[in-house]
């Protein structure tokens, strides 16, 4: 069975299982009124107002009677109503009330589903054959609040989560991969490695890094650098801050201005925090005038964007208040789309390659049906796309196509990547936009002494690093690599006369450039040892009195065991190429 195939079995299956959970509560609980019950990735939920809560403990009674009711049920009787039928039928439900006046205003057809006693309002999207519901391949997980249709303003429901998949096998296997996802947790790491730390009087969502953390934050941010100043790339730098008016005109305010962090000044102007920093780089590139022999213009900066996330929303660093962007933004011509777009893939295959992130690309369009929520006209999206089209041919790839999954000023390429415990993330991403370029007038004077409109190109490489770092985090459980490692060698002194040679060893290799700790404390060497393991440092050096008089080093990996006395020299090269190579 191809991917997709299976992937809309499975969504039909746990939707599914969504309307036995409504039945199977409404049975237990009969004053209940039941709300909305959707597929996602790894299962299903249903958002329910009970009358007295509920709470973890009662998911096994619900699933027990799951099962009991899913023997009475033979499938999925569709019916086509009228809105009053629906309203009569729903007349003591007022969330399925507004969901039926939702449909009309839309124009759609009101459909029911029912199976045995139970029917709901719903689209469809079920089992073709009922025993297609194995009931030893699902499981409730969690019970979770949840507000009415996602908005705080109204009323707090009680939604209930499942597990579920096509065989036990496959729910047993996600369920071993979500307890070694616990003790990867990047927020339980974060803190036993001293990476970085959130403060009540700083405010949530707003991660303080620590000299660790920014450590790696650098190394991998100068990687980024590295690779894009190969490519002919040039550092700017921008304010936090702006008027409402650069928004406005790029059509950012009228998108995101309920998500601004917004500043009204003494004098009474309204400024906003950046929530993103591609207006910004228009204007400096808008700074003068431009001849095509000067063109591509290649910008990047890293620096942080703040976007009001609401409070239940965030998440250790997956999900921020404080972002920050590796970005960078190209201006060029159109016949220059393709060269500067395969420069970056470059960037990111060499950048994820390091990290052995195996990359596969999608390509984000717009959605033909929902102009409005995109800026710009049809036949620009058209062009810009297949101008995407044709960079996935060059590169010999396929890519998945996903519609409306583009920028709101235009399509993209997301780089998907799955961690060390398979779970898929979007990483990288590089976007083209003849919007922004539109809507700020950027142009250049071509070969004929005429203005040509530049086209503008969006590269994240990591895009959040501390997104990213949540997700490589967890990918090593902690223990990073050589060339990433935020200490790279810890020395361990035996006793206090092999201080002495332990800080010349120290002093060679912090000289090299090497990130190294002297672990100079009065603790044992068992302590010691057992430190440098908790911290996850890729290699150790125990020194001792055979080291002393041989003026050699006893090298331990963290991944290799013990590998033996080795000289200073022999020990700076091994690190040196291990570090370059980014072994």
């Amino acid at each position: 069975m191809q991917s997709n195939e299976k992937q809309e079995k499975l969504a039909k299956i746990r939707h599914s299982l969504a309307h036995l959970l409504a039945a199977a509560v409404l049975e237990l609980y009969p004053d209940t009124k039941n709300t909305i019950g959707p597929a996602v990735d790894n299962g299903f939920y249903y958002d329910f107002e009970f009358s007295s809560p509920i709470s973890d403990k009662d998911l096994k009674e619900i699933e027990k009677k799951m099962k009991k009711t899913r023997n009475s049920w033979k499938g999925f009787e569709h019916k086509e109503v009228t809105a009053d039928e629906a309203k009569e039928f729903f007349k003591n439900n007022p969330y399925k009330l507004e969901l039926i006046d939702e449909i009309v205003s839309k124009g759609e057809k009101i459909t029911l589903y029912t199976s045995g006693n139970f029917t709901d309002l719903c689209r469809g999207g079920h089992v073709d054959d009922i025993n297609d519901m194995n009931m030893d391949a699902f499981e409730l997980s969690r019970v979770a609040g949840a507000y009415w249709r996602g908005d705080e303003d109204n009323k707090m429901l009680t939604r209930i989560y499942g597990f579920a998949f096509e065989t036990s096998d496959e729910l047993t296997a996600y369920k071993k991969q979500l307890e070694e996802a616990k003790k990867r947790d990047h927020k339980k790491l974060g803190k036993e490695l001293d990476l970085f730390t959130f403060s009540e009087l700083v405010g949530p969502g707003l991660p303080l890094w620590t000299p660790k953390g920014t450590m790696l934050r650098d190394v991998l941010d100068n990687f980024v650098w590295e690779l894009r100043s190969q490519y002919g790339y040039e550092r700017v730098d921008i304010p936090h801050i702006t008027k409402k008016d650069l928004y406005e005109k790029s059509g950012h305010w009228d998108k995101f201005k309920d998500e601004l962090f917004k500043i009204t000044t003494r004098e009474g102007h309204v400024f906003a925090m950046k929530p993103m920093n591609c207006p910004h780089h228009t204007q400096i590139y808008n700074r003068k005038a431009w001849s095509y022999r000067e063109i591509p213009q290649r910008y990047a900066s890293t620096t942080k964007v703040y976007r009001d996330e609401q409070s239940g929303e965030l998440s250790g660093l997956s999900r921020v208040r404080c972002i920050t962007q590796d970005d960078a933004h190209v201006f060029c011509r159109h016949s220059q789309v393709k060269d500067e777009m395969l420069k970056i893939w470059n960037i990111i295959t060499t950048f994820y390659g390091a990290i052995g992130f195996v990359l596969t690309p999608r390509l984000s369009l717009h959605d033909p049906e929902n102009m409005k929520a995109y800026l710009g006209t049809e036949e620009v999206w058209k062009n810009a796309e297949d101008q995407l089209r044709e960079l996935i041919k060059e590169k010999g790839v396929t890519a998945e196509e996903a519609i409306g999954e583009a920028a709101f000023y235009g399509p993209k390429v997301d780089f998907m990547a799955k961690d060390s415990l398979g779970r898929e993330w979007q990483v990288a991403t590089i976007q083209l936009d003849m919007n922004l370029p539109e809507r700020f007038e950027l142009d250049y004077t071509n070969e004929e002494g005429k203005k040509e409109r530049v086209v503008m190109i969006h590269a994240a490489i990591m895009g959040s690093i501390e997104r990213y770092l949540s997700v490589i985090i967890e990918h090593y459980a902690g223990a990073f690599p050589l060339w990433l490692a935020p200490v790279q060698v810890s020395i361990i002194p035996i006793m206090d006369n092999h201080q002495t040679y332990a800080k010349e060893i120290f002093e060679t290799l912090k000289k090299a450039g090497i990130r190294v700790e002297l672990a100079d404390n009065n603790e044992s060497l068992g302590k010691k040892v057992r430190q440098a393991k908790v911290e996850k440092i890729p290699y150790w050096i125990v020194i001792g009195d055979k080291e002393v008089e041989s003026k050699t080093v006893t090298l331990e990996s963290r991944d290799n065991g013990q590998l033996g006395a080795i000289t200073p020299d022999e020990l700076l090269k091994k690190l040196t190429v291990e570090i370059q190579t980014k072994g």
